[in-house]
């Protein structure tokens, strides 16, 4: 077929999803696209409990053309730590990726340094170079916290910790570990909310350790804050990343709020909770022209915090639909416009 008429019916099927999602956006709090071959973007707004601006992405793992990558162990930083810091969306266009997240908590923070050590497992492309740990953050980070690891065919499990291993780098689970991220605790877990506790005598297994801002009865995990998570349906076959703001007029949500609204909403079985506050980035390529963009809005500045990991996903374009397919859609779609308008 001529690249004249296949570059005409491409720009009539953006032109009328273009129609379609700003009809939507007037009247509706979600507005889905799929920008890539097994990805949806979602963006979403609420009132309730609070104004709330999130972001998600869910990823069929099974789509052809799919793979990831996280950001790769440094070498000779300036003080000899894990990573070269960096911002979600650098790292999005250095990859040529089509979605990037921010991932782990990291160290020293706040700081101005250029390198830093993550929190946590982590793994990219099979080299497993940050371990297990107990963190010092223990009022906000449990001790070896799971981690998400995605093996080289997107086969995709939570992941623990061989705790015979003495350099913890290694899992209890029979997998390939090739990317792997770890956050400050798994929110969801089998299907059920797991906000974790702090050691008190009323919960003397609890896994976070009470300091003199956080306890029980004022958890880290109650904070409204921006968030970052990433979960996965109970067949293993969706990957989802959620993220909501604290800026922009969003207030943020709590762990629990965000657990609860990934199980009920958005059929997530397993999620870890990820770096949040200034951190919480999720940027996307333009399908049509590439180019690179922040989806949220950040906390920490227009451009995004730089941070110690981030998650690429590579995905596929959208096969182009066929004259007759292409026919049938416009019409189709200008009749959603035409009664989107009654």
């Amino acid at each position: 077929m001529p690249q004249g008429i296949w570059r005409y019916v491409r720009t009539l099927r953006l032109l009328l999803l273009a129609l379609v999602f700003s009809a939507s956006a007037a009247s509706a709090a979600v507005v889905t696209s799929n920008p890539y071959l097994g990805v949806t973007y979602i963006r979403r707004t609420e009132t309730s409990p609070r104004t709330l601006s999130m972001n998600i992405v869910q990823v069929d793992l099974n789509a052809p053309g799919l793979s990831f990558k996280l950001t790769p162990q440094a070498a000779n930083t300036p003080n000899n730590r894990e990573t070269l810091r960096q911002t979600t969306l650098n790292y999005l266009n250095q990859e040529h990726a089509q979605v990037a997240v921010n991932s782990h908590f990291f160290l020293p923070f706040p700081s101005n340094d250029t390198d830093a050590d993550l929190v946590g497992f982590g793994v990219s492309n099979g080299n497993a170079y940050s371990a297990f740990e107990n963190p010092v953050q223990s009022y906000a980070i449990v001790n070896n916290s799971p981690a998400l690891n995605i093996e080289p065919d997107n086969d995709a499990s939570i992941v623990t910790a061989n705790l015979s291993d003495p350099n913890r780098r290694t899992v209890n689970e029979n997998v390939t570990l090739w990317n792997a991220v770890a956050g400050s605790a798994q929110i969801v877990t089998n299907g059920v909310t797991t906000v974790p506790q702090y050691v008190d005598a009323t919960h003397p297994d609890a896994l976070l350790t009470p300091n003199g801002t956080y306890s029980n009865s004022n958890s880290w995990y109650g904070l409204a804050r921006a968030r970052t998570s990433i979960g996965l349906s109970q067949d293993g076959n969706k990957l989802t990343i959620f993220t909501v703001d604290q800026a922009g007029g969003s207030g943020g949500m709590t762990g629990a709020e965000v657990a609860d609204l990934l199980r009920n909403d958005y059929g997530v079985y397993n999620a870890l909770n990820l770096d949040g506050g200034g951190s919480t980035t999720l940027a996307m390529a333009d399908p049509v022209t590439g180019v690179g963009a922040i989806k949220n809005v950040s906390a920490d500045s227009a451009l995004g915090r730089a941070v110690a990991s981030n998650l690429a996903i590579f995905a596929a374009p959208v096969p182009e639909p066929t004259v007759a397919g292409a026919i049938l859609f416009a019409a189709v779609m200008s009749n959603v416009v035409r009664r989107g308008r009654r």
